[in-house]
C-alpha cells in the first residue's frame, strides 16, 4: 500500500469519526444540511426521452396519398416540458400532431424531454438531440417539429445536430393559416404574421453576404476605407420592413371599411353576437344551425379563417347579427393575434359571446382558458358570455355535466343532431340588449310601415285600432324615436 492510500485511510476514518455524534450528518456521512440542490427532477426523468404513443398518422395504404393535396412530408415531433403533468404535455403532443397532419404532414413519431429549463442552444440538449437524430434516421423522417416557438440560435443548433429541417409550432400555425387563408385581408393578415416571424430568423450565408462594394464616392477618405456595403441579410431585412410597412398600410384601410360597416350596424342599434372558441370546436356548425349561413364545416383544425358576418332573427322578430370569428389555440402565435387585432375586434364590440367548447376534448378546461386568454388580449373580457358545450352528443357526460357546474352561464348542444338549439336560442333572445325608450303612438292606417319596423326593430307592448289610426305602446331605439316623433300622443 502507498503513502498517497495511507493518508486517504487515515482522513475518511478520521471524517468518520467526528461525524458520528453531529447531528448535521447522516448515517452515510454526508452533509444533511447541504444536501439540498434545488429543485431538479429525478435522474430517471431527466435521463429519459420518451416516445409518445398513438401518434403516427402514417398511410397504410398509399393509394390515399392520390387524394391529398399538399406533398407529404414525415415529420417527428418533439416536446420538453417541465411545468404540469405528463398528461398535459401528451395533450399537448396530441395537438402538435393534429395540426402537423393539417397542414399535410405524415407524422411518423413524437418524443418527449423532461428538463426544468430548455437549454439555450439545442432546446433538448446535445444528448437528447443526438438520440432524437438517431429517430429520425430510423423513421426515415425529413423534419422535426418542436412543441414551442423555438428562437432562432436553438432552431439553428438543433439543425446542426439532427441534419434535417427543424420548424416549431409557430411556423407550422402560420403554414396552417396561409393555406386557408381566402379572403384578401385574411391572406394580408397572414403573410404580415409570417413576416414578423421570419424577420428576427434571417440567416446570412458566407458566399453571397455582400451585395454593394463601397468606394471612394461613398466614404469619402480614399483607399484603404472602401467597405463591403450592404449585405444581403441588410438588404432582406430592408425589403422586410418595406413590405411590413404596405401591409400595415393595407390592412388599416380594410379596417377603416370594416369599422364603418360595424358602426351602419350599431347606427341601426342592430344588436351582435359573436361565436369565439378553439378550433374545431364546432364553430361554423353552430352558426350554419343558426342562420343556415353555408359556411365550410370539416372536421380540421382552422378550416375557416376569414369571419363570417350573417342576419339571424329571434322568435319575437328582433334582428340581430351572429359574426363567426377565427379559432384560437393553446400558444397562438402574438404574430397572429396581432395581425386579426381587427377581426378579433368583432368579438369586443359584440353584445354577447357564445364561447364554443368542445366536449368531446380530453381536455376541454384548458380550451377555456386559452380562449379566454386571448379575448383578454383583445379587450373582450367585459363582454357577455354564454359556454357552449358542442359535440354534447359523443362527450362523456360527465365532463359535460362538470362544465355545466363550473360556468354561471353554460348550455349543452350538438350542432350534428341539433339537440339544445331551442334552449339556445331563446337564450340568445333573453340575454340581447332591448330598446330602452317608451312612446305612445297613433299612427295612420297609411303609415304601415312605421308600424312594421316598431314590430321590426323595437318590441311593441299594446295595440288598438280606433277610427282616427292604430293606437300602439311600444319600446324603441334612439333611431327609430325620431323617425315617429311626429306621432307621438
Amino acid at each position: 500500500m502507498t503513502a498517497r492510500s495511507h493518508v486517504l485511510d487515515g482522513r475518511a476514518e478520521a471524517l468518520a469519526e467526528e461525524t458520528d455524534h453531529d447531528p448535521r450528518y447522516d448515517a452515510d456521512g454526508f452533509l444533511i444540511e447541504e444536501s439540498y440542490d434545488g429543485d431538479q427532477f429525478e435522474r430517471e426523468d431527466r435521463a429519459a426521452l420518451r416516445r409518445v404513443a398513438g401518434l403516427s398518422t402514417e398511410l397504410e395504404d398509399v393509394t390515399e396519398v392520390e387524394y391529398r393535396q399538399l406533398r407529404l412530408e414525415r415529420v417527428v415531433l418533439a416536446g420538453v416540458w417541465g411545468e404540469g403533468t405528463a398528461q398535459d404535455a401528451e395533450h399537448s403532443m396530441q395537438e402538435l400532431s393534429a395540426l402537423a397532419e393539417t397542414a399535410g404532414s405524415t407524422v411518423l413519431a413524437g418524443v418527449l424531454q423532461r428538463r426544468m429549463k430548455p437549454d439555450p442552444g439545442t432546446w433538448m440538449g446535445s444528448g437528447k438531440a443526438a438520440q432524437l437524430r438517431d429517430i429520425v434516421i430510423e423513421e426515415g423522417a425529413d423534419t422535426v417539429i418542436a412543441d414551442t416557438e423555438l428562437t432562432p440560435s436553438q432552431r439553428r443548433g438543433l439543425e446542426d445536430v439532427v441534419k434535417v429541417k427543424v420548424i416549431d409550432r409557430t411556423a407550422l400555425i402560420l403554414d396552417i393559416f396561409a393555406q386557408h387563408a381566402k379572403s384578401k385581408e385574411g391572406k394580408a393578415q397572414v403573410e404580415l404574421a409570417q413576416l414578423q416571424y421570419l424577420l428576427p430568423r434571417l440567416r446570412g450565408w458566407g458566399e453571397s453576404m455582400s451585395r454593394q462594394a463601397g468606394g471612394q464616392a461613398a466614404g469619402g477618405q480614399g483607399m484603404g476605407s472602401r467597405g463591403p456595403g450592404e449585405t444581403k441579410i441588410e438588404l432582406d431585412r430592408r425589403r422586410i420592413n418595406t413590405r411590413i410597412a404596405k401591409l400595415r398600410g393595407e390592412l388599416k384601410g380594410m379596417k377603416t371599411m370594416r369599422d364603418t360597416k360595424r358602426h351602419s350596424r350599431r347606427a341601426g342599434h342592430v344588436p351582435s353576437v359573436a361565436i369565439a372558441g378553439y378550433t374545431n370546436a364546432g364553430k361554423s356548425s353552430i352558426l350554419n344551425r343558426l342562420t343556415g349561413a353555408g359556411v365550410l364545416v370539416q372536421n380540421q383544425l382552422f378550416a375557416t379563417l376569414d369571419p363570417t358576418v350573417r342576419r339571424a332573427e329571434t322568435e319575437d322578430g328582433r334582428t340581430y347579427t351572429l359574426v363567426d370569428t377565427v379559432g384560437f389555440v393553446r400558444e397562438l402565435p402574438h404574430q397572429l393575434v396581432e395581425a386579426f387585432r381587427s377581426t378579433l375586434e368583432e368579438v369586443a364590440d359584440a353584445d354577447l359571446v357564445l364561447h364554443i367548447v368542445d366536449g368531446s376534448h380530453p381536455d376541454p378546461e384548458s380550451q377555456i382558458t386559452a380562449v379566454r386568454s386571448v379575448l383578454a388580449d383583445v379587450g373582450a373580457h367585459d363582454v357577455k358570455e354564454v359556454v357552449v358545450v358542442n359535440k354534447a352528443d359523443i362527450a362523456d357526460p360527465e365532463v359535460v355535466d362538470r362544465i355545466l357546474r363550473a360556468e354561471k352561464h353554460a348550455f349543452a348542444v350538438s350542432a350534428r343532431t341539433g339537440a339544445g338549439f331551442d334552449e339556445l336560442a331563446a337564450l340568445v333572445a333573453r340575454e340581447l340588449p332591448r330598446p330602452e325608450i317608451r312612446m305612445e303612438l297613433l299612427l295612420p292606417y297609411n303609415r304601415g310601415d312605421l308600424l312594421s319596423r316598431i314590430h321590426e326593430d323595437g318590441e311593441v307592448l299594446s295595440s288598438e285600432h280606433t277610427g282616427e289610426g292604430t293606437h300602439v305602446h311600444a319600446k324603441v331605439t334612439p333611431t327609430l324615436q325620431a323617425d315617429l316623433a311626429d306621432f307621438a300622443v
